[in-house]
């Protein structure tokens, strides 16, 4: 007899482990993506967060509910206190589902929603940290240095996972 496993275990299962990726990823590779004037910032979490929320099915689980607390724990472990992540991460669900549902469910629309959820996450972010004080950047540094190779690595790595999530999905939301 074949145990089927629900698809929000792998939901939970797949967006901590992206979470610790995320963190990893950067401490592993942070000679390169965090080389001055650039920064390359891995998004794992927001790009689980969005696949899933394109493959699994609206009634089944409140991603935009996980988004907070994943954003909440996201500004607990990695800066130690609470920040914009716990807002970010509700916000640019809601918008990429708004936009999303407007479009055809394709591979293509799917990066489109990625690219401009990536594009709010980090320019949030930015804006948050320079009303603060903890940083002081132009618009066009923050264009060239920051946002552009942020978005080359992030997109990159939504076409390397995009189909193997949603196989992972399709063969678990059946």
């Amino acid at each position: 007899m074949k145990r089927r496993i629900p698809v929000e275990l792998i939901f939970f299962v797949g967006l901590v482990l992206m979470f610790f990726l995320d963190g990893s990823v950067s401490l592993v590779f942070s000679s390169g993506l965090y080389a001055y004037p650039n920064a390359m910032v891995p998004y794992l979490t927001v790009l689980w967060l969005m696949l899933s929320m394109i493959f699994i099915e609206r009634s089944s689980l409140h991603i935009g509910l996980w988004a907070a607390v994943i954003g909440f724990v996201f500004d607990m472990y990695y800066t130690g206190l609470l920040g914009v992540f716990v807002f970010i991460f509700p916000l640019v669900i809601y918008l990429g589902r708004l936009i999303f549902e407007s479009l055809p469910p394709n591979f293509f629309s799917s990066f489109l929603v990625y690219f401009i959820m990536i594009t709010l996450v980090e320019g949030i972010s930015c804006l948050a940290n320079v009303i603060v004080g903890i940083v002081d950047i132009s618009m066009a540094d923050f264009l060239v240095n920051i946002l552009a190779p942020t978005l080359a690595l992030n997109l990159v790595l939504f076409a390397i996972l995009y189909f193997p999530i949603e196989r992972l999905y399709r063969a678990f939301n059946r």
